[in-house]
């Protein structure tokens, strides 16, 4: 019987030294078990692009004429306008462009004006490359007439596309940021 109360009595110390477990049973710890770190979440990568056709606006560096160019010859356009996507700035005013001359006229004899292609290829933006795609076609513009011993010639004017004129291109394809 004395052991009985004497177990009793410190089953009864125990449980007033032990904090309320609200139904959670508590197991100690071993000298060897690390306490359990909560675990860590993990936030999902988001995904950022921009969409294929997405318009951007730009113009030359230089001019660039029908009477000069070459085809295969490349020529620098700057953006004109940020691009924004989702509320960020994924191509900034000012980021470089680049275009080829894929088909060019000189100025041509019988009233034809001369005429240029300037298809885009990329810009680089925010140490990123964006495909582009697009073409942007440059005609001279009205005939000279003229006289020469006699004889009337007709003849076009060349195509001229200066700083400042603004053309459109598009990104080729979705692209992440």
């Amino acid at each position: 019987m004395l052991h009985s109360c004497i177990a009793l009595v410190v089953f009864a110390a125990a449980q007033a030294a032990a904090p309320a477990s609200n139904g959670v049973q508590w197991a100690p710890l071993t000298p060897n078990q690390p306490a359990a770190a909560p675990a860590a979440q993990v936030t999902p990568a988001v995904r950022r692009s921009l969409p294929a056709g997405t318009q951007v606006s730009v113009t030359p560096l230089q001019e660039i004429s029908s009477k000069h160019v070459k085809e295969g010859e490349r020529f620098q356009f700057r953006v004109v306008n940020d691009v924004v996507e989702n509320g960020v700035v994924v191509i900034p005013r000012g980021s470089m462009a680049t275009g080829v001359i894929s088909m060019q006229t000189g100025r041509a004899i019988g009233g034809k004006s001369g005429k240029f292609d300037v298809t885009f290829e990329k810009v680089e933006a925010n140490g990123r490359v964006f495909p582009l795609m697009g073409t942007h076609r440059q005609e001279g513009k009205g005939n000279t007439v003229g006289a020469l011993l006699g004889s009337i010639l007709i003849s076009g004017r060349s195509a001229v596309m200066m700083p400042g004129q603004i053309v459109t291109a598009m990104v080729k394809e979705q692209t992440d940021y």
